[in-house]
């Protein structure tokens, strides 16, 4: 095996395959000539990829690796980390979109001439885009990269705690050209990810790898949903410069002062010269070839992108900046936030924040950076809206008209995704602008229907539905008007007590929850007609029988046998002719199944992938009616039968799918018998905290065709059954509330 070969985990070798876990453990237990581990540890071993691939091609179990899975290996097992290797592929990236002409001539040379030719053909493609390197400190702890005289910061880390960054840190160039030695391990990768973008594109294919590495690493990085950047983009944009004749906007200057990965960034519609600065080295490194990526347009054509590093409290990079918009989602609860040392900061007009109130920092920063007029949107903490220690400065924020609306969103927009975050919209006051003496308040956190499901969910990250949230705080942006349970313009005089609580659910009272006594007869009428339909559907008496011994087959064995197709979900959207993928197709959730509702989800981002390219583990699934759709987590006996209305939906992740040939398996009949609690306890794993159903391993009697419609009869009226018990409870739990509502606000008189 050659010197630094890119190495995979029994994980990747599985995703390669397109099998489990426990398939590659069985390989290396029964196969000798399975390739020997040549890293890891003991519990989590690796493999080199070149012989894991030829194995597998060996063993007929892998006809081709894909393309995208094969690059996207080679980014997680570089010999210096993935983020070393996926800033490497996008300096190489940005080479074949800007010059492509240069990279085919490089590309033709071996990979040694090819590494010593890069650094200097890299370096003018990153100093058109990004600007020249600068004379301060770099900011970027990628491995082999050129580095001034003095120290640098390793991949990952940070300044220490109070400390500030030399003079002239933000002059230097966020991406260093890598060297000649670090890029010879790098040319294989670089090879493989033109080849991709020669399909779908050089900023897709940087999309597509940083995508999968934010993924594969949950617990590193803090996350902003693209659905949640698109709202605040829209946030800033909404009035401004919109309904300009001939439909031409002026270049704006947009800032984000904690960028994170340049999600917010990239929300940006429009013409707009782009202003970032990132405390994570390596992070700001991404986020600039991110940027640089972005759009086809060439250097002259396309507004200046700059990325600075360095904590922008302690060490701003643009002090000077008037910017149209700010967009930010700061750290929050940050106690180290530079209290101590920025006591006599001149940003803080409105006050100077608690140690405990990071967040109210963030909010003045963004707005000394704004020009007069500007708008700022922070995402915060629902906290900040009502700490006591935050009440002054909220307070002069509410007197001198800087902040605009609050807007609770529902539990699961962003990280920590178990509670209802908050957007603030701020303008910055001055000049001939007059303080405007009210505040908008919206409330989105409550489902759109008292007693369904709605929008607000337990907490998981595709739960909101983000069309519907954009439609409602986007209405109430644009229509400052009071809408009951929803939106309320506030008098600003009636905010400024001693709390100076912004919270909207403390000054939007939600309206009861069958809408007054009209809305309560009308959730009783349902209620009633539910419960006589329940009467209807009760199973008749059982008729005991001695036990039957039948021979039993398992889902593996009708896989295999052509019986029936097993698909995993990824919840990804589908691609479209154009190789892009759609956010408008509903997701079918875990949530869904367990509760029993319609597609609530909002399908993630496609990885894209070359027209024609081979079907991966990554592909959207699209159901059918007759497919059947059972959890994979939570030890749960629930499988669901798709119908007409729920075709067409993506498949979630944590689901899996039979397909069964209706010529052999009877949908119902499957999903009645995967049900059976024992069926369940024998084909479940269990871990420390959690259940894990292996369907492969699932039972079923074998029965012919017709005696399995007889059951699958039964089965469906079983599902009938059910729900109409969970609707009549849904129901029944919404009178109880809107009585008890009702009886206490007044509306509903006893009798």
């Amino acid at each position: 095996m050659p010197e630094q070969a890119t190495e995979v985990t029994a994980a990747g070798i599985a995703r390669l395959a397109g099998v489990g876990r426990a398939a590659v453990s069985n390989w290396r237990r029964r196969h000798a000539d399975f390739p020997r581990p040549v890293g890891g540890t003991e519990t989590s071993p690796s493999f080199a990829l070149p012989e894991v691939e030829q194995w597998l091609r060996d063993q007929g179990k892998l006809a081709e690796v894909p393309l995208r899975e094969r690059v996207w290996q080679q980014v997680a097992g570089h010999p210096e980390g993935a983020v070393t290797a996926l800033i490497h592929a996008g300096c190489a990236l940005l080479l074949v979109r800007d010059r492509p002409t240069a990279w085919l001539e490089l590309a033709a040379v071996s990979d040694e001439r090819m590494a010593a030719v890069l650094p200097h053909a890299m370096e003018e493609v990153l100093g058109a885009r990004l600007g020249p390197p600068g004379a301060g400190t770099v900011h970027s702890g990628a491995a082999g990269v050129h580095h001034p005289p003095g120290t640098h910061n390793a991949p990952g880390t940070h300044n220490a705690p109070g400390t500030h960054n030399a003079p002239g840190v933000h002059t230097a160039r966020p991406v260093p050209t890598p060297t000649t030695d670090a890029l010879l391990p790098s040319v294989p990768l670089l090879r493989a990810a033109a080849e991709l973008a020669a399909g779908i594109g050089a900023g897709q294919t940087f999309e597509f790898l940083l995508g999968r590495q934010l993924d594969a690493n949950p617990r590193q990085y803090t996350l902003t949903p693209p659905g949640l950047a698109e709202l605040m983009a829209a946030l800033a944009e909404t009035g401004k410069d919109a309904d300009r004749p001939g439909g031409r906007r002026p270049v704006r200057r947009v800032l984000d002062p904690a960028a994170g990965t340049g999600t917010l960034l990239r929300a940006v519609a429009g013409p707009a010269e782009l202003l970032a600065q990132e405390a994570d080295p390596s992070l700001a490194a991404l986020t600039a070839l991110r940027l640089a990526l972005h759009g086809d347009g060439s250097p002259r054509s396309t507004p200046a992108r700059t990325v600075r590093g360095g904590d922008a409290l302690r060490a701003d990079a643009f002090p000077q900046l008037a910017a149209d918009t700010v967009l930010c989602h700061p750290p929050f609860n940050d106690r180290n936030w530079g209290h101590d040392e920025l006591a006599y900061d001149p940003r803080w007009e409105y006050g100077f924040p608690a140690r405990t109130e990071s967040e109210l920092a963030w909010v003045q920063h963004a707005l000394a950076r704004l020009r007069t007029g500007g708008t700022a949107v922070l995402l915060m903490p629902p906290a900040a809206a009502s700490r006591r220690s935050g009440r002054r400065v909220r307070a002069d924020l509410l007197r001198r008209g800087a902040l605009r609306a609050v807007i609770a969103l529902p539990a699961g927009a962003a990280p920590p995704y178990g509670i209802p975050l908050h957007l603030w919209v701020l303008r910055k006051p001055g000049g001939e602008l007059r303080p405007v003496p009210e505040l908008l308040l919206v409330d989105t956190t409550d489902p759109a229907e008292p007693g369904t499901t709605g929008t607000q969910t337990s907490g998981g990250r595709d739960r909101p539905d983000w069309p519907a949230v954009h439609a409602a705080v986007l209405d109430a942006w644009r229509d400052r008007a009071d809408h009951p349970g929803v939106s309320r313009v506030v008098p600003v005089i009636e905010l400024l007590d001693d709390d100076v609580d912004l919270a909207p659910a403390r000054h939007l009272p939600r309206p009861a929850a069958g809408g007054g006594a009209a809305g309560l007869e009308d959730v009783r009428e349902r209620l009633a007609d539910t419960l006589r339909l329940t009467a209807e559907l009760t199973p008749p008496a059982a008729e005991p029988s001695a036990p039957v011994h039948r021979p039993l087959t398992t889902v593996g064995e009708l896989a295999r046998a052509g019986a029936l197709l097993l698909r995993t979900g990824t919840g990804t959207a589908p691609r479209t002719d154009t190789g892009t993928g759609t956010g408008t197709t509903p997701v079918l959730t875990e949530h869904d199944v367990l509760a029993g509702t319609a597609p609530s989800g909002t399908p993630a981002p496609a990885p894209t992938g070359a027209p024609g390219t081979p079907t991966t583990p990554d592909d959207p699934v699209l159901l059918e009616p007759g497919d059947v759709v059972v959890p994979v987590l939570g030890g749960g006996s629930v499988a669901r039968v798709v119908d007409e209305a729920t075709a067409g939906a993506v498949l979630g992740r944590n689901l899996q799918l039979l397909r069964p040939d209706p010529a052999a398996v009877d949908p119902w009949f499957l999903a009645g018998f995967l049900r059976g609690t024992a069926n369940q306890r024998q084909a479940s794993s269990y871990a420390s905290t959690a259940a894990r159903l292996d369907a492969r391993r699932l039972q079923l009697p074998r029965l012919p065709l017709a005696e399995q419609q007889r059951y699958g009869e039964q089965f469906r009226a079983l599902a009938a059954f059910e729900d109409a018990l969970r609707t009549a409870g849904r129901l029944g739990g919404q009178l109880v509330r809107g009585m008890y509502d009702g009886l206490t606000d007044g509306t509903v008189t006893p009798r």
